[in-house]
């Protein structure tokens, strides 16, 4: 087994090399991620956050549930295309999680892609994982309407819907509603306190917020 990982490793980090001489998108976060498990591979069946820069940047995600085996593989800016078509093989199979929290999306839909395109990158998503993983249970973190995007509204809306739909009643998934606790009880509009200054990425507080909705998850 350890002569497998040591393989996976050597083929996934000269995959990357070789791709980022040909514009291999984030192909510096995913040698680094590459590195990290060369010096510590995290144990088989912990719990995996994938997606983009809501992921890399929650920096504080493994204390915020230090008794459960977090592994945290954000790649800032990718869009789930991305994911499917790129990382999979890279920051997903090989840790053999018991649990996947995906998010992404939000940057196909700021990128001009639909909402329909978005959700359909995720069944695919899905199906990969069906295929690879199949005993892992995935959760889907509904796209957050960030402040800064806000004429995307519409297409975020008709992602995530499509994605509730897609999973209903599907084995092992879920659609984790973490948008209605960052909006403001008044306006129905996102929290701008909840929000770096730039009004694309949550603050601590807004953290506070996802912790509270999946904390019974994360076990």
């Amino acid at each position: 087994m350890k002569l497998k990982l040591f393989l996976l490793f050597i083929l996934s980090t000269g995959f990357v090399s070789v791709h980022a001489q040909q514009g291999f998108p984030f192909a510096d976060e995913i040698r680094e991620f590459k590195h990290q498990d060369s010096l510590q591979m995290p144990a088989k069946g912990g719990i995996l956050f994938i997606g983009s820069s809501s992921i890399r940047k929650w920096t504080d995600l493994e204390q915020r549930f230090s008794d459960q085996p977090i592994i945290r593989r954000g790649v800032g800016g990718c869009t789930i295309e991305q994911v499917v078509d790129y990382y999979t093989p890279y920051i997903m199979y090989p840790y053999q999680p018991r649990k996947i929290f995906i998010y992404a999306g939000e940057n196909d839909i700021a990128a001009g892609k639909t909402g329909e395109f978005t959700a359909r990158e995720f069944y695919k998503l899905w199906t990969m994982i069906k295929q690879n993983l199949p005993s892992a249970e995935i959760y889907f973190m509904a796209i957050k309407p960030s402040p800064s995007r806000a004429k995307y509204f519409s297409q975020v809306r008709i992602a995530n819907d499509m994605v509730k739909s897609f999973l209903k009643g599907k084995s092992k998934s879920h659609y984790v509603d973490v948008v209605s606790v960052i909006l403001d009880a008044k306006t129905h509009q996102p929290d701008t306190a909840l929000f770096e200054s730039d009004m694309l990425h949550l603050n601590s507080k807004g953290y506070d917020k996802w912790e509270a909705v999946l904390k019974p998850l994360v076990k």
